[in-house]
């Protein structure tokens, strides 16, 4: 089985209050890989309550954001359409990785050999890296890809960095255009 994560496609950090000309730039490309992928698709959602700038991440990062069932929670209409048509999976999280994700596939893993897991999304820095690597920790000898084309960081040189620091652990980056977001 092949799986595709798409980490937090969603509207805060497209187009609201953390949203970039980066992360909108991918969101075709993102929707055409859904799409067109073929295997299974899983989703994350970064979700906040709305005590967020009462958390430790709040204080570090005082933006709003991704706070439950408010709009820019939600994922872009496109890939809205797309979960509820491919009957994907969506992990909420509360943090940068989801360790229920990782724990889920490694099970899934131990029962039947995963052939790969391929991710894209935002942001590449933060949350992208963040859900790679507990995969890779959780599951060594699986394949972890990731498609740097579909993926926008905070700024583009700290998404280069990432995806640098991706290729250092282990984690094959496709897609790695000499213009990355």
């Amino acid at each position: 089985m092949k799986y595709l994560i798409v980490v937090d496609m969603q509207k805060d950090f497209i187009m609201g209050s953390l949203g970039t000309q980066e992360a909108q730039a991918i969101l075709p490309e993102v929707i055409e890989k859904v799409r067109n992928y073929e295997g299974e698709i899983l989703f994350t959602k970064d979700t906040h309550t709305p005590d967020y700038l009462n958390t430790q991440e709040g204080r570090n990062l005082p933006v709003k954001h991704c706070i439950i069932h408010e709009e820019g929670w939600e994922f872009s209409d496109e890939l809205e359409t797309l979960v509820q048509e491919k009957g994907a999976k969506v992990y909420h999280k509360p943090t940068f990785g989801s360790v229920e994700l990782a724990a889920e596939l490694k099970e899934e893993n131990d029962k039947t050999a995963i052939e790969e897991i391929e991710l894209c999304g935002l942001c590449t820095d933060i949350c992208v890296i963040s859900n790679a690597l507990l995969l890779k920790a959780y599951m060594p000898e699986v394949p972890i890809k990731v498609d740097a084309g579909c993926c926008a960081g905070v700024t583009p040189e700290s998404h280069r960095q990432a995806l640098e620091t991706m290729k250092m652990c282990q984690v094959l980056v496709t897609n790695d255009k000499e213009s990355c977001r």
